[in-house]
């Protein structure tokens, strides 16, 4: 581990919650593609924060629009409004009629948990008294609060919490007879992820996704999509559901929105968003200016690139290399959230160990697979050192 991987400056213990785990690294400096830890090591991220710095670190736009707004005004209570928020929400609610061809109400957070729990309410508040459940599926992530940790399809993850709250059921992805099995008259919404991320990056069928949206439809049921991880253009289009040519009622999301900047948002049609009412959610923090602020920067900067574009041509380049790199059996995802499935007997969590030590930060997603997600501007020479690293790392990997 590196000496510097974690100065605690003289303190006999950690000051933060163990939540996390030990540190592996101290990173103090990025751009683009790029970190430098505390040596002075250069490394190529291929997480990005877990798909959040899309437009790549410390993007000049993005640093541009967080100082002009500190300098002007950073908060007021959601008693008054701001024009920051305003011009984002707007170019939210532009970015969703352009893909669902319906207008909507966008409600800001501070993360994809907090745009999740909004869903959550604002479905329970949509069905009614005694239509408060919510489906989602087996290997799904949403959120570590209580209600969008127990919406989490993952039981091992409940157990240390139990007992969980009450309305959350599960059923088999890209299996609608399970989905369907899984829907009683208590059920009030379906929530889905387009890519599950944190289930080890397993794309959705797209006949599955429009089979969900005709059982919604005809069960009078709510589609929430999850795009916390997807959206943005990771996928190759600005939303994962697009994929599949489904119109999802309610939409989340967060990460790159902010492009490391936390922030988050929930959208919904504006008859479904209609339900709620002054005093039903909030947050301090909604809609404050320096984070809304951000949201306009990144997706003016988005549009200029076309983002969805350099996320499907690189994807594609990104894929094709990996797939020809031995022990490597294969590659799914799309665009640039993509899972590199191991040979048998290779371990992911050795691999990532060694690509980091050689400067490529991934993550083992599941014990045989690594997770690749660069920004969307990474280039074909990064995207050439990284596969040469991963290709040296796994010729030295025993299998």
């Amino acid at each position: 581990m590196n000496a510097h991987a974690f100065d605690t400056q003289g303190m006999q213990y950690c000051p933060f919650m163990p939540v996390f785990g030990p540190p592996q690294v101290m990173f103090e400096r990025g751009s683009g593609t790029e970190l430098w830890d505390a040596d002075g090591k250069r490394y190529l991220d291929f997480l990005c924060g877990l798909a959040v710095t899309s437009l790549g670190h410390s993007h000049p736009v993005v640093a541009e629009a967080i100082s002009r707004q500190a300098n002007q005004l950073l908060h007021v209570s959601n008693l008054f409004a701001n024009p920051a928020a305003l011009k984002a929400a707007v170019q939210v609610n532009a970015l969703l009629k352009e893909t669902t061809g319906h207008e909507g109400q966008v409600f800001f957070c501070n993360s994809g948990a907090e745009a999740n729990e909004a869903a959550l309410k604002l479905a329970r508040k949509f069905g009614g008294r005694g239509r408060h459940a919510v489906v989602s599926a087996y290997g799904s992530f949403h959120g570590r609060t209580l209600a969008t940790l127990a919406a989490t399809g993952q039981p091992a993850k409940h157990e240390a919490f139990q007992p969980m709250p009450d309305g959350f059921r599960y059923a088999v992805f890209n299996d609608i007879a399970s989905l369907e099995g899984a829907i009683d008259p208590t059920v009030g919404a379906v929530l889905l992820e387009p890519v599950q991320g944190e289930g080890g990056v397993v794309p959705a069928d797209a006949q599955y996704l429009r089979d969900v949206r005709a059982l919604c439809d005809e069960r009078g049921l709510l589609l929430i999509m999850d795009e916390v991880q997807t959206g943005y253009g990771r996928t190759g289009e600005w939303f994962g559901f697009q994929h599949a040519g489904v119109v999802p009622d309610v939409v989340t999301m967060a990460k790159a929105m902010g492009n490391g900047f936390p922030v988050g948002a929930c959208w919904a049609k504006r008859e479904i968003a209609a339900v709620f009412k002054p005093g039903d959610h909030g947050s301090t923090y909604s809609g404050t200016a320096i984070a809304t602020a951000v949201v306009s920067a990144v997706i003016d900067e988005m549009r200029r690139i076309d983002a969805p574009r350099l996320a499907r041509e690189r994807g594609a380049e990104l894929t094709a290399k990996l797939a020809a790199v031995p022990g490597v059996d294969s590659v799914r995802g799309t665009g640039l959230l993509l899972a590199v499935e191991l040979a048998a007997g290779i371990d992911a969590k050795a691999v990532y160990a060694a690509l980091l030590e050689r400067g490529i930060v991934t993550n083992a997603v599941t014990a045989t697979a690594l997770r690749l997600a660069p920004p969307l501007t990474v280039t074909t020479e990064q995207i050439d050192e990284a596969v040469a690293a991963l290709t040296a790392v796994l010729q030295e990997t025993p299998q």
